[in-house]
């Protein structure tokens, strides 16, 4: 089995997409039957990064900003669910590549909002001119050689496309969950959501 990412079909060009592209052609090239599974952005229990960072922002931030109007579609999959198809696709032997994308398409700055409410986070939601962001961004980098956010991650943000959507829950027999009921599951589950991996 072999986890690649659903920016192999983006119009973004940085050096994760090569990688990733790269990483494909690799596991390809191998005569062991195989399974290729290319998830979109995901989000779950444990996240230190894109949504789970972006969650711990609201905590710690009087504001939340957002670029432009936010009006960049996404596809976000959560973990448990990508979990399942992984489980399904080993105990059934399935091979082949297979985009698991969200099922469901959602606005950025609508899935920020409704993390927002969800958590019950106080953060204000402020819009910011994207040129400003991106000015602010670069900016920020001249100061931190690790900026949790920079202006490529901004450039891939609004890129608008959307990834490849396959009946996933029924080629891996695996149920999906409905994203508020799985952003509630992230945010709200009291044995798991305040835990954070450090690697």
């Amino acid at each position: 089995m072999h986890i690649s990412s659903s920016v192999v079909n983006s119009q973004a060009h940085d050096l994760y997409v090569e990688t990733k592209t790269a990483q494909e052609k690799l596991a390809d090239a191998c005569p062991i039957p195989h399974v290729v599974l290319r998830p979109t952005l995901m989000f779950g229990w444990f996240d230190r990064k894109h949504l789970g960072w972006l969650r711990r922002f609201m905590d710690k931030s009087p504001v939340f900003p957002i670029p432009g109007n936010g009006r960049f579609r996404r596809q976000p999959l959560y973990v448990g669910d990508f979990a399942s198809v992984i489980a399904a696709a080993l105990d059934q032997k399935i091979s082949g590549t297979y985009d698991i994308s969200g099922r469901t398409e959602v606005d950025y700055v609508d899935l920020i909002a409704a993390i927002k409410r969800i958590a019950k986070a106080r953060a204000q939601i402020v819009h910011i001119p994207y040129r400003l962001f991106w000015a602010l961004l670069w900016l920020y980098a001249r100061i931190d050689r690790d900026p949790p956010f920079t202006t490529n991650q901004l450039e891939a943000l609004v890129i608008p496309e959307v990834f490849p959507v396959i009946d996933w829950p029924a080629i891996f027999g695996v149920a999906e969950t409905p994203l508020e009921q799985a952003l509630a599951e992230t945010y709200l589950d009291p044995r798991y959501s305040h835990i954070v991996l450090d690697f």
